[in-house]
């Protein structure tokens, strides 16, 4: 019997499939490719969007408390900031969660903290890529890359990157894109 707190070893014969016990498709993240993170300064492009949500819902809450006097406005606000706080720092994980890859016949991008999702578009079946950049986004020299195919649901995109990295990416999803549907 193992000593108290210590787990036997992993099993090693024939149905071993040597992955981590307990772990899915997506943990860890694939780690045959190299993944490049998004800019960090998107954290606080997010956390100013944040800030103005919680800012109305502050105001608002506020107002009808200062006017009524009903203490479930004074609760309204503490939830506001609970939820604003908690928020702040799901924010910042998350955009740390953000990557992408660049394979030989298609781009992997990842996201997520508690739904993780791993997207995987085809450079064939990519229909064209799109490249935006908010207001918001400018003023921190950031550009998000939108990826758009056929299939409504599989359109993916990578946020947080700079504006150079993302015409460089665009222009080779695009040229790689036309190589591999000349094919078909």
């Amino acid at each position: 019997m193992p000593a108290p707190g210590l787990l036997p070893p992993a099993p090693s014969g024939p149905l071993s499939t040597g992955a981590p016990v307990g772990r899915g498709p997506l943990e860890p993240w694939p780690d045959t490719v190299n993944w490049q993170p998004i800019c960090t300064d998107l954290i606080w492009v997010e956390l100013i969007r944040l800030a103005v949500v919680v800012a109305i819902g502050l105001a608002v809450t506020g107002v009808g408390w200062a006017l009524s006097g009903h203490w479930l406005f004074g609760l309204a606000v503490a939830v506001v900031v609970l939820l604003g706080a908690w928020r702040a720092i799901a924010i910042v994980r998350a955009v740390r969660a953000w990557g992408y890859a660049e394979r030989e016949n298609d781009l992997l991008v990842r996201h997520g903290l508690l739904v993780r999702r791993l997207s995987i578009v085809p450079y064939s079946r990519m229909q064209f890529v799109d490249v935006s950049a908010g207001p918001l986004e400018r003023a921190f020299d950031l550009a998000t890359v939108q990826l758009h195919t056929a299939a409504a649901a599989s359109d993916a995109r990578v946020p947080g990157l700079r504006p150079g990295e993302a015409s460089r990416l665009r222009d080779r999803l695009t040229a790689l894109g036309e190589d591999r549907a000349e094919g078909l």
